[in-house]
């Protein structure tokens, strides 16, 4: 299957046609026999609480097979999504494993949640708050974008370009992701429920999830209310199933490839980010790829998605 599908994808770069009417299917199931490594800030995350890698997934596992209102809830939103419901299981189960311990019961999440109503939060970095550093001149080009997504993908690119690891009008910015520089008021690294989602990720997808599910738009000068978005198990899977289907639709649309049959893929790109410009990084290389002559490079699976595969047929018993 895999075989056929390489060559129906190198045609497809090869002779130019569209990506829209041809996504090539990714097969389910992981490309690399063995996983791939563990990076060192997921070990530190792990051993810090004195527990292993399975310990954590038992964990997470128990809390999807224990509450079926729970399972439920994923269901609704990733029908909402147009998503098979393991993407979002995917998602769930890979940051609980390699990023922070899941809680034994849904309701702990609603606890956490009103308790950060209560938190005097903001987003700002030496005292600028982010509101009004995307008013710099150097952000006039994303004024025009159309759509939450548009906006804060490019307001990050210019972060990228133009600030990270720069000293701009007498300010020394660090060399850091943009979420993690204004976005993170408690401590670098660290993201919140049951989706693990960053602030800057949620407010990516404001726009997408007050079409589909109706939630009101988030506003980056009232972080309290994105962060009960984010702790809010109500609230925050629809912004899980919308990130994932926003990387569905990027592989199809700019690199050729459906990924919708493999949440080992998604869950990657839920843990790396970014996924316009990873598919269009894709797309460049695989059309290098086919004037050589070369079969495409197929998506792949890192450590935390080769583990969505792996546990796959036991996450599919769940539902």
């Amino acid at each position: 299957m895999i075989r056929q599908a390489f060559f129906a994808a190198l045609l497809l770069f090869a002779g130019g046609v569209s990506h829209a009417a041809a996504a090539t299917l990714v097969p389910p199931g992981n490309r690399s026999v063995e996983q791939p490594g563990v990076p060192g800030a997921s070990s530190k995350r792990t051993s810090a609480g004195n527990t292993t890698f399975d310990a954590k997934y038992r964990k997470v596992y128990a809390l999807l097979k224990n509450d079926r209102t729970l399972r439920s809830k994923i269901s609704a939103a990733a029908r909402a999504y147009g998503i098979d419901p393991l993407h979002i299981v995917g998602a769930i189960v890979g940051e609980h494993t390699y990023n922070v311990d899941a809680y034994d019961r849904l309701q702990t999440y609603y606890v956490k949640a009103i308790a950060y109503l209560s938190s005097s939060l903001s987003f700002r970095y030496e005292g600028e708050d982010v509101t009004d550093f995307v008013n710099r001149p150097q952000f006039a080009e994303c004024r025009g974008s159309s759509g939450s997504y548009a906006l804060w993908t490019c307001r990050e690119s210019v972060w990228n370009r133009s600030f990270r690891g720069k000293t701009v009008d007498g300010t020394a910015f660090p060399n850091d992701r943009f979420s993690a520089t204004f976005f993170q008021p408690f401590y670098a690294g660290q993201t919140f429920g049951l989706g693990q989602l960053n602030p800057l990720t949620a407010l990516q997808m404001s726009d997408l999830v007050h079409q589909v599910s109706g939630l009101p738009k988030l506003d980056a000068g009232r972080p309290n209310q994105v962060y009960e978005t984010i702790m809010d198990p109500d609230l925050t899977l629809p912004y899980v199933a919308a990130a994932l289907k926003k990387s569905i639709d990027a592989y199809n649309r700019i690199a050729g490839f459906d990924i919708s049959q493999n949440p080992g893929i998604t869950a990657t790109l839920y843990n790396v980010g970014n996924p316009e410009a990873r598919a269009a990084a894709l797309k460049r290389e695989n059309h290098a790829r086919a004037s050589r002559g070369e079969a495409p490079r197929f998506p792949e699976e890192n450590y935390y998605g080769w583990l969505v595969n792996d546990k796959l047929p036991e996450l599919k018993a769940l539902f």
